[in-house]
């Protein structure tokens, strides 16, 4: 089929008031991949009917599996789905439009719980449809470069990983949409901050340096009095290598607004990346001056450049690169491994899972199996 002919997409959950649903929007929209055609942005017929006109969106609904199957009934229906929903919809969403045939593109993480993304992982193997997740900063050109220098052995054997992401929004007692359901394990599942960016942080090193860590031990915090779930984790990973790594997620840092950060060091050198100065890795080559990476610029490559140096590129960007991949995904039926999907949808639950598991046993080393 044409690559130019825009692909029919749906949106559930990302109603008015959900900056996720609005990111995804924007996205899908950027490079004219897709045609947002029809959602079911609220369970409420009226906030629904409201919020997909907002949007210009043709077709509301107000049931996510009427929306599947209607949809999978029109010659004009819709041929993937966005999940935009709180983690403990991810599951039954994603499984209802798979069911159909229709491909789904998932915020992360994959599901509320393990045993719901093994399940899920199942049905998705069992459908003709992609199931694509959306951990963005991978997609980043910078990202994506330190990726390739690492497995060219730019840095030789790996021997550290740090990666933390930091923010402050939770730092007091908040009441909001946004915060509501992600300090509920009813609607988030058993991770706070782990769950909402540890998981971003967990994949982003995984995918630059290739290592999934074998085991961790992890010391989770609920600072804020009453909170449920973990605003804070501090993560120690050993791999299979003999490498080892620090993973530091927390909502409860004042001053940090979006502190996303990764450092690599290995035999012969180091590279560093941070999500405020995005278009910028740092290479630290052992004995020899440091060199300054800049997107599209000397010694890196344009991969996932939209425009030349100097002029900035960011989160909208990457988050449009992931689905511009995914377009290319869904016409050729090939699902590259630069795209996030079943593997990392799993590897992330099991990370969480695996916190779980050490905070319970007094912070104990625990293997971490997907």
């Amino acid at each position: 089929m044409d690559r130019h002919i825009p692909i029919r997409l749906g949106m559930v959950g990302g109603g008015a008031g959900a900056m996720i649903g609005n990111v995804h929007r924007i996205a899908a929209r950027l490079d004219g991949r897709f045609e947002l055609v029809a959602g079911a942005l609220s369970s409420d017929p009226a906030r629904a009917a409201s919020s997909a006109a907002a949007a210009g969106i043709a077709r509301s609904y107000d049931d996510f599996e009427r929306m599947a199957r209607d949809e999978a009934a029109r010659p004009d229906g819709i041929e993937a789905v966005s999940v935009c929903t709180p983690n403990h919809l991810h599951e039954p969403v994603a499984r209802a439009f798979l069911a159909q045939g229709i491909h789904v593109i998932c915020d992360k993480p994959m599901t509320a719980t393990l045993a719901q993304a093994q399940d899920l992982a199942a049905a998705a193997r069992a459908s003709s449809a992609l199931f694509v997740l959306t951990h963005n900063y991978s997609a980043y050109p910078q990202i994506r470069q330190a990726r390739a220098m690492i497995a060219r052995g730019d840095l030789g054997a790996l021997r550290l990983v740090q990666v933390e992401y930091a923010q402050d929004w939770l730092t007091e007692e908040t009441t909001s949409k946004q915060a509501d359901w992600r300090t509920d394990p009813a609607r988030a599942g058993a991770g706070g901050a782990i769950g909402d960016i540890g998981t971003h942080a967990f994949q982003l090193a995984r995918f630059v340096t290739g290592m999934l860590p074998e085991r961790l031990a992890a010391d989770l915090s609920s600072f804020v009095p009453g909170r449920r779930l973990d605003d804070n984790a501090h993560i120690l990973l050993r791999y299979g290598t003999g490498a080892r790594g620090m993973l530091w997620a927390s909502q409860v840092a004042p001053g940090r607004e979006n502190g996303l950060r990764l450092r690599v060091y290995g035999e012969t050198g180091g590279l560093e990346w941070q999500h405020d100065l995005p278009e910028t890795l740092l290479h630290t080559p052992f004995g020899q001056p440091a060199q300054v990476l800049r997107r599209a610029g000397p010694g890196s490559t344009p991969e996932g450049s939209r425009v030349p140096p100097g002029h900035p590129e960011g989160y909208l960007e990457g988050f449009a690169n992931l689905y511009a991949e995914a377009a290319d995904a869904i016409r050729s039926g090939v699902h590259p491994d630069t795209l996030p999907g079943l593997r990392d949808g799993l590897e992330g639950m099991a990370f969480i899972d695996a916190c779980i598991r050490s905070q319970a046993a007094d912070a104990a080393w625990v293997e971490v199996t997907p």
